[in-house]
């Protein structure tokens, strides 16, 4: 079924269901964190309707919060439905410390959950005095797993245990224009049924409900238009490193504002600056991450790019990037349901050589190539084979994965693969613990 058939957002499945029942089972504050409209506020609502539920969206109660927010979490929590759910808690300036003061004498499991775009637990003081009692999950917008209604990729598990084409699902047969369509749809349960002029206005309109609202709660910006500008040029720029000096020229900005800039987005679950690996921890280098949009739907709609953008006669260079940007969140989206705790990098070396992404966990890595056609050649494969036989990942145990529109998943060498797109939604993934 294409997944642009499928209308009812109640249908979708979460993959975070089960984690956060856990999470309230084990801590005394859960923190669900995330990009607005996400599907937060569905989540908890559906699976917690028993508990009490305010919004700090409605000025009346966020002000009560403000005023008096010990007395409010005393009585509201004094009620007895439980978890007491809080939505949009990044809202409140004065939360935090509360929650910490009321905690620390209720030793209860599963008393406050909080829903928000940004972490209200983020500074140092606040996150020092409360470990051990807040559990922080981060819901992203829709993975292909959850729009197809599959269980979570277990694409790193096999790497990392298998690696062999035998023990891999079945996967799903698409085209190229289902890829298109899933890259540029993005993952916004609302937004993303609409048709095209209307997805890319609401995906538009939505960045700047962003800039106006969520942007404010954590940093003041004087000149909104500069950020908006920002966030299009990282649009533009999405799977490429990050100059910042040019984007500052580009968009009229100092340095440091840039740097501001860019860190409140990845506190908005907006945009991931992925650092560059080597393989001494010492030499890791911050300097040249790439940037990568965290909703390809949303980097479509800023750049204008539809279902016929990437025709031959188009744009088809810009689908590459967008392609790699896909594939690097459906990893990230993933990453909690892996095995093992996994890294994410990218890496460049000399003479051009670079490695899209990179999976480290231990003293283990798998290497992603992504290429944006439905064949394989010779050249697609010359960096992968030279990192992991004479670069830095030969002593390392190194999987080399090239993620392409083809429909064969084909062994190239030793513990060298190319994977059709849609190994990740594959239905027969078999887990090590549920969903």
């Amino acid at each position: 079924m294409n997944p642009r058939e499928i209308m009812d957002n109640d249908l979708f499945p979460r993959h975070m269901t089960s984690m956060l029942t856990e999470a309230l089972q084990s801590a005394r504050v859960v923190n669900v964190i995330g990009p607005r409209q996400a599907g937060k506020t569905t989540l908890v609502r559906e699976l917690y309707g028993r508990g009490r539920f305010v919004t700090l969206d409605h000025e009346a109660t966020l002000t009560a919060f403000e005023n008096d927010p010990a007395g409010q979490l005393e009585a509201l929590i004094a009620e007895g439905a439980t978890p007491l759910i809080i939505d949009e808690a990044q809202r409140s300036k004065r939360l935090a410390l509360a929650i910490k003061a009321h905690v620390d004498l209720h030793r209860r499991m599963g008393q406050v959950l909080l829903t928000g775009s940004s972490n209200i637990f983020s500074s140092a003081e606040v996150m020092d005095s409360l470990a051990g009692r807040v559990q922080t999950l981060v819901l992203h917008p829709l993975s292909a797993a959850e729009i197809y209604r599959e269980a979570p990729t277990a694409l790193l598990d096999w790497a990392q245990h298998s690696a062999d084409l035998a023990t891999l699902p079945d996967l799903p047969k698409f085209t190229r224009t289902e890829a298109i369509d899933l890259l540029t749809t993005g993952g916004y349960p609302e937004i993303r049924p609409l048709d095209e002029r209307a997805r890319q206005r609401r995906y538009r309109a939505y960045i700047d409900s962003i800039v106006d609202r969520d942007v404010a709660d954590i940093l003041k910006v004087r000149k909104t238009d500069a950020l908006r500008r920002t966030i299009d040029q990282l649009a533009v720029r999405t799977a490429n490193e990050l100059n910042m000096q040019e984007l500052c020229s580009n968009v009229g900005i100092q340095r440091q504002t840039a740097d501001q800039y860019c860190d409140v987005l990845e506190r908005l679950s907006l945009v991931k600056r992925l650092a560059a690996w080597a393989s001494g921890e010492v030499r890791r280098d911050i300097r040249h991450p790439k940037i990568h949009m965290l909703d390809t739907g949303i980097a479509s709609a800023l750049r204008n790019l539809g279902a016929d953008s990437f025709a031959a006669d188009a744009h088809p260079a810009a689908l590459g990037g967008l392609l790699e940007t896909w594939v690097f969140c459906e990893l990230i989206k993933n990453l909690p349901y892996a095995d093992s705790e996994w890294r994410p990098w990218h890496w460049r070396g000399d003479a051009g050589r670079e490695v899209d992404i990179l999976l480290e966990t231990g003293r283990e890595l798998v290497a992603f190539e992504i290429k944006a056609s439905t064949t394989i050649t010779p050249a697609d494969l010359k960096n992968l084979k030279w990192f992991m036989s004479e670069g830095p990942g030969k002593s390392w145990k190194t999987t080399g994965i090239i993620i392409y529109l083809g429909s064969q998943p084909l062994s190239l060498g030793d513990r060298l693969f190319a994977l059709p797109l849609s190994v990740f939604w594959a239905k027969t993934w078999r887990k090590s613990r549920g969903v």
